[in-house]
C-alpha cells in the first residue's frame, strides 16, 4: 500500500512562504520523525536521502503577500495542493498531519494528528518542507541581511522583534499577522 503523506511548516511565522511537502515512500527510511525533533544536520541528511529514495516528492509554495490575502487556512491547503499535484505515482492514502483534511473531496484522504510523528511518509514530507524553507530563508538572510532571516528563520523570536522594530517591515513579512500589524502601529506612531 502507498501512503502519501503531507505536511506543512512555516504556518506561524512572521515572514517568509508556507511551504507544504508531500512524500510516496518507497522503502522505509531509517531515523523519520517529526521535523521539529531533529538536529539541523539530521533533517539536512535525512531530506537527501528522502530526495534520492522516495517514490515522488513534491513542495507547495505560499508566498507572505499570498498568506495575507487567502488567509491562512486557504494558503496551507493550495502549498499542499501545489505539493500534491507534483505526485505522480498512484496512492492508496493521503495522510495529513493535523485534526483537519484538506481535501475532504478525496476519499483516500484523512488528517491524523501528530501524523508528523507517527507516518513516515508525513515525517518525510515534514522533512523536506522544513529543510526547503530554511534553506529559502537562509537565502532571504543574505537579500534582507538587516534581518537575519537564517537565524529566526522567519518565527516571532526577540531578535525578530528587535530586527522588526529597528528597520520596519519588508515584503517578505505578513501583514495580516498580528505581532507584525501591531508593530507597525509602533513604528508608524
Amino acid at each position: 500500500m502507498t501512503i502519501v503523506g503531507v505536511d506543512e511548516v512555516g504556518r506561524g511565522a512572521w515572514a517568509g512562504p508556507v511551504v507544504a511537502g508531500a512524500v510516496a515512500l518507497a522503502v522505509p527510511i531509517p531515523g523519520l520523525k517529526d521535523s521539529k525533533q531533529l538536529s539541523k544536520a539530521q533533517r539536512e541528511t535525512l531530506a537527501a536521502l528522502i530526495h534520492q529514495q522516495a517514490l515522488a516528492v513534491g513542495l507547495g509554495w505560499v508566498a507572505p503577500a499570498e498568506v495575507d490575502n487567502l488567509g491562512l487556512t486557504e494558503a496551507v491547503r493550495l502549498a499542499m495542493q501545489c505539493a500534491l499535484e507534483q505526485i505522480a505515482v498512484a496512492f492508496d492514502e493521503l495522510v495529513i498531519d493535523g485534526n483537519y483534511n484538506f481535501f475532504p473531496q478525496d476519499p483516500r484522504a484523512q488528517a491524523v494528528i501528530k501524523a508528523d510523528a507517527s507516518v513516515s511518509a508525513v515525517s518525510a514530507a515534514s522533512i523536506v518542507a522544513k529543510v526547503a524553507r530554511d534553506r529559502y530563508m537562509a537565502e532571504l538572510g543574505s537579500a534582507y541581511t538587516v534581518y537575519e532571516f537564517a537565524k529566526h528563520v522567519g518565527y516571532g523570536t526577540a531578535l525578530h522583534r528587535a530586527k522588526l522594530v529597528a528597520y520596519g517591515v519588508c515584503d517578505q513579512h505578513r501583514l495580516s499577522y498580528k505581532p507584525v500589524r501591531a508593530l507597525l502601529g509602533t513604528i508608524q506612531a
